[in-house]
């Protein structure tokens, strides 16, 4: 039987279908149908006007900010509001919302930073005055908006904080101590009653959970063992609207795994219409998989960013995942074993952003631009 002389163009047909499907796995939906409030970052340097600039040129809608009790209020004598005040107001300026995690007990209220004031009445009343006063400040009816109003020296466009994220990663040992979904379930509950207090319209969002940390309880437990728990609360579904998640996934396949397995805990336990966030994702750009299992060079970082986003952008109805944070904005020394690697800027004390590939790959997701 003779050969076809088409089978070439057959071969190369199947090979050009292949290679449009990789695209299409690689590249994600298009974004201008996403809302803004869908991309967030998390910085780990002070916030200059020149960031937040390209975060509203990039379609970032919102950037997560420590918020710790430890600085804001130093002594029992009072608050001190003013380094927060120019967080707000420089993302403010920009039209970005803040979402701030509120952690980290002061040294007069108890020994160690990482434990929650749950354990006596002092303590509980030292966290809900606090909370409340932040809420006062920075809600929708807050002092800082009134401050920044039409007419005052300094307006701005008005952008209230109505999510709070309360506490940072409840089951992990380096921000918790120890990880218990009963004492969290308290200061949770302790949290929104103080809140609405203080704002009736106020969100309450779940301390982002460490996904798989590798210790063992009571240092650490597993997402989704820590949530489950948790609902074994009574009552406690009433106090938070979202649930969040801290997936540093190996690849974006793990990723998925991670997400899939926490909504599922969500369902199983009757909570379907609860808010889901990405808090913290990432990968690194330097190759270095024996220390960090997601630093495995720029070509990884910038596929593995592509796969999340197109799972996560394409799965957000069905996840009801409201919100994603990558972490971080630029590459910093010394503060955790990736925090050199996994942000859109190079490391850099002077004034100019040197951008990384990972910047471009991103706004690409966005449909933002690279430059205000």
């Amino acid at each position: 039987m003779k050969a076809s002389k088409t089978a070439p163009a057959a071969i190369l047909l199947t090979a050009l279908v292949a290679i449009a499907s990789l695209v299409a796995l690689l590249v994600p939906p298009p974004a201008k149908a996403v809302s803004r409030s869908f991309f967030g970052i998390v910085p780990q340097t002070g916030l200059t006007e020149q960031d937040a600039e390209y975060m509203r040129a990039a379609r970032i809608g919102s950037v997560r900010w420590p918020f710790a009790w430890s600085g804001a209020q130093p002594d029992p004598q009072g608050f001190e509001w003013g380094p927060f005040d120019e967080i707000v107001t420089i993302a403010a300026r920009q039209r970005l919302r803040i979402l701030p995690f509120v952690y980290s007990t002061p040294s007069w209220v108890t020994r160690k930073f990482t434990v929650m004031p749950v354990n006596n009445g002092r303590q509980r009343r030292a966290w809900s005055a606090f909370l409340a006063a932040a809420v006062e400040r920075y809600g929708p009816r807050g002092d800082f908006w009134a401050e920044h109003g039409p007419g005052t020296p300094d307006p701005l466009p008005r952008m209230p904080i109505v999510d709070w994220q309360i506490w940072n990663e409840a089951n992990f040992f380096y921000f918790t101590t120890p990880a218990s979904p009963t004492a969290y379930a308290r200061l949770v509950k302790l949290s929104d009653r103080a809140m609405r207090r203080a704002d009736p319209a106020a969100r309450l969002m779940l301390s982002g959970l460490f996904a798989e940390p590798s210790a063992r309880p009571p240092r650490a437990m597993h997402a989704t063992d820590f949530l489950d728990r948790l609902y074994g609360v009574p009552g406690i579904k009433r106090s938070f609207e979202g649930v969040a998640l801290h997936p540093y996934a190996e690849d974006a396949a793990d990723l998925e795994r991670m997400t899939e397995g926490l909504r599922s805990v969500m369902v199983r336990n009757g909570d379907p219409g609860a808010r889901l966030y990405m808090t913290e994702m990432g990968w690194g750009s330097q190759h270095n998989p024996n220390l960090v299992s997601f630093e495995q060079g720029v070509g990884f970082q910038l596929r593995e960013m592509r796969l999340a986003y197109r799972y996560l952008i394409g799965n957000r109805g069905r996840l009801n995942l409201k919100g994603t944070y990558w972490f971080t904005w630029k590459d910093v020394t010394g503060s955790c074993n990736f925090c050199d690697s996994t942000g859109f800027f190079r490391r850099n004390n002077g004034p100019r952003l040197k951008p990384k590939a990972a910047w471009r790959t991103f706004v690409d997701i966005t449909g933002g631009r690279a430059r205000p």
